[in-house]
């Protein structure tokens, strides 16, 4: 199982990060966690494309995770020269977001069909919301869902992938809460976007402020990997973003709570279970 942090950025636009996703290769499959601005660049870089993907997973529906979604559907539609359905998984009202993506795009569509004889249909695309259980589950790869808390963002979902005998967990935004604690519990790898709290309170801007008590801070994930007695944790999704020689001090937060090994993310970070 190969984890790649393919954007490791935030809401905040950055030379150096993409927004929020996350590759997961597995016995020839491919499922991308969430797409944020720029995820089929960093795709491209790891060698990736929308045709390849075995589905999309969201795990909630703020703009800074799923802005990139259109792009992903028109581009999958178009790059494949035969039918070819495009799986979305989210939480509840990842139907609706779908459909009025696709909406959107009904322009963009009609311009295609009339251009190319052999476009005939629009993009296919299957939406499974999901709330609590299984999410996946082909013989070989089973993905489980289980509910985060990000609110007032309702419903947000996080996924524990398992194949091999392995299991890495990707969380989303979220604080400590029960079903994080379920998806953890004794995984390979735990994947959480993360705060640092110390360097937020140090902005004077309420809407910047307002981000403290619905994300997991540096330290708070680091407990919730301790109480799971995971292997690896893996910071994501950084807020702010780390200053140039600072990563250290990131990771001694999480020293404080968590024996394990912890890795910071950069873009294209890849990490094989």
């Amino acid at each position: 199982m190969e984890i790649i942090t393919l954007g490791t950025g935030s809401p905040i636009p950055s030379p150096d990060r993409a927004g929020p996703s996350t590759l997961v290769r597995v016995e020839g499959r491919s499922f991308l966690v969430d797409c944020g601005r720029g995820v089929q660049m960093r795709m491209a870089a790891a060698m990736a494309a929308a045709p390849q993907l075995t589905a999309i997973l969201l795990t909630h529906l703020h703009s800074d995770h799923v802005c990139d979604l259109n792009d992903l559907i028109t581009s999958r539609w178009v790059m494949t020269p035969f039918p070819n359905p495009l799986t979305i998984i989210g939480p509840v009202g990842t139907r609706r977001f779908v459909e009025r993506t696709l909406q959107m795009l009904e322009d963009d569509i009609g311009y295609r069909i009339a251009h190319h004889e052999d476009l005939t249909e629009g993009p296919v695309v299957n939406v499974i919301e999901v709330e609590s259980g299984i999410a996946f589950d082909d013989g070989t790869v089973r993905i489980l869902a289980e509910p985060t808390d990000h609110a007032p963002v309702a419903p947000t979902v996080g996924y524990r992938f398992e194949a091999m005998g392995k299991s890495a967990v990707l969380a989303g935004d979220t604080v400590p809460c029960p079903g994080l604690d379920l998806l953890v519990a004794g995984a390979d790898v735990y994947v959480q976007t993360v705060i640092r709290r110390q360097l937020v309170e140090q902005v004077p801007m309420q809407r910047f402020q307002d981000i403290l008590d619905y994300h997991s801070t540096t330290e708070s994930a680091a407990e919730t990997a301790a109480r799971g007695g995971v292997q690896q944790l893996v910071f994501t999704h950084l807020v702010p973003q780390p200053a140039p020689g600072t990563e250290q001090d990131w990771l001694d937060d999480a020293a404080r709570h968590f024996t394990g090994n912890v890795h910071l993310a950069v873009d294209l970070f890849s990490l094989s279970i």
